[in-house]
């Protein structure tokens, strides 16, 4: 976070990962709801982006990275982010995502450090897509499985994010996303850093269908 005066600060993030899905306009997608997360995630409203990707230099077809773009592309659209540019590299692995520019109100910005003894911790979305996308790969997730898990990774934080900022400042501690580290990962960072011990009731955590 960069403050440049006592009502704004710009707010930057990159984030980028190989295929988890084998639609490349899905996978699309997720990178770039995967790269305004963090965003939404510290109470700000992302503005722009930069694509950031790498392809294979000799027997890929273009049309897939036409659709991975497509799908970034469509997706930063919903969320009212002007793509302004990118890099690409070649590369043998196939890596996409995006660098995100966003604002915050400084009296407003949310971290992984504020949490309190007796908050209450919500989750806006089911838990399980690390799992699923595992099984994706190895194909052994059933589709209707994979599509639950899939159409949770495509759908943009903002409306969580929104509800946050119509509550009175200060009603929200502490903030994160849940991504690559999973729930007890990123449940474990954000007691590290607000010096709190999180407890988590197992039976009471929202669940994809079929992840368990």
């Amino acid at each position: 976070m960069y403050k440049w005066d006592e009502h704004r600060a710009l707010v930057q993030t990159v984030d980028f990962f190989t295929p988890i899905v084998d639609d490349p306009y899905v996978y699309g997608q997720i990178a770039a709801a995967n790269s305004l997360s963090d965003v939404y995630a510290m109470g700000g409203r992302p503005l722009t982006a930069l694509a950031i990707a790498g392809f294979p230099q000799k027997d890929f077809d273009p049309a897939i990275i036409k659709a991975i773009f497509q799908g970034g592309f469509d997706k930063l659209r919903e969320a009212d982010v002007a793509l302004l540019g990118g890099h690409t590299i070649r590369d043998n692995e196939v890596k996409f995502g995006y660098a995100v520019t966003g604002e915050v109100d400084p009296a407003r910005v949310l971290s992984n450090a504020g949490a309190k003894p007796g908050d209450q911790l919500f989750l806006t979305k089911g838990i399980g897509t690390g799992i699923i996308g595992t099984a994706i790969k190895a194909g052994r997730a059933p589709e209707a499985v994979a599509q639950a898990a899939i159409r949770s990774m495509r759908q943009l934080n903002r409306t969580a994010a929104d509800a946050i900022r119509a509550l009175p400042p200060g009603a929200v501690h502490a903030c994160t996303d849940i991504t690559g580290f999973g729930l007890i990962g990123h449940a474990s960072e954000l007691a590290a850093a607000s010096g709190v011990t999180i407890r988590l009731e197992a039976q009471r955590v929202p669940l994809i269908n079929g992840a368990l």
